[in-house]
Order: C-alpha cells, then sequence, then structure tokens
C-alpha cells in the first residue's frame, strides 16, 4: 500500500490465514512509532448480534451486509495492507471506540460503577 493508513479506513488486508485477505477496519494506524504495524478489526458477514459487532450501513463495494467484529482485533505490518477500499463512518467509529473502552475495562457499562483490578473501585 502507498498511502499511509487513517484511523477509520477500511482496508483490504492480508490476515496471513490460507492467504485469506479480507477487509479490515483501521481502529490504530500507527500505535508505536517504533514498530511499523497497525491494529485492525475484520469485516465479517456472518452477523451474530454480539455486543462487540459495529453495524453499519452496506457500502457498494460489499457483496452482502456486514458488521465489523471487534473481538477479531489483531496487529498487521504494513506490508499486508493491500488497498483502501473506503471510510468507516465517522459515528459508527466512535461506537467502536466505546465498544472497545468497554472491553478493555476502560468504560463502565451504562449503569454501573467502573472497577479495577480484581473488582476494586479505583481511587482518585
Amino acid at each position: 500500500m502507498t498511502n499511509f493508513p487513517q484511523n477509520g479506513d477500511i482496508l483490504l488486508v492480508d490476515l496471513g490465514m490460507v492467504a485469506k485477505v479480507r477487509p479490515c477496519l483501521v481502529l490504530c494506524a500507527n500505535p508505536d512509532r517504533e514498530r511499523t504495524v497497525s491494529l485492525v478489526a475484520p469485516l465479517t458477514s456472518e452477523v451474530r448480534g454480539g455486543e462487540s459487532e459495529i453495524r453499519f450501513p452496506k457500502p457498494p463495494w460489499l457483496a452482502k451486509p456486514c458488521v465489523v467484529n471487534l473481538s477479531g482485533l489483531g496487529s498487521v505490518e504494513r506490508h499486508r495492507l493491500q488497498r483502501r477500499l473506503g471510510q468507516f463512518p465517522a459515528e459508527r467509529f466512535q461506537e467502536a471506540k466505546k465498544v472497545l473502552a468497554r472491553m478493555f475495562g476502560l468504560e463502565s457499562p451504562p449503569g454501573e460503577a467502573r472497577t479495577g483490578a480484581h473488582g476494586a473501585t479505583p481511587t482518585r
């Protein structure tokens, strides 16, 4: 890929699994200046209704409706990024960031107090 990826891009990515190339959402294009990796989550047409799935309107370049599977989060080296397909809708990207924060315990689900390690409530 000749252009540097941006957060929110949807790219074709070689995930290295039996030559499986699939569209992925770039969640963090450059998490570390010392490494040449990007953090991505795959798009899938296998919609299960899970809390780590982000729905979005089907773009014309996708054959069927799909979701971003945040449970499939991974890092890929930049040479595996093949081609830009489009831009993920900004409001859905913000939703993805909120879901990731909940997945990693960085944000409380609505109505729950945030707890630290071993269930302790963090002090400030």
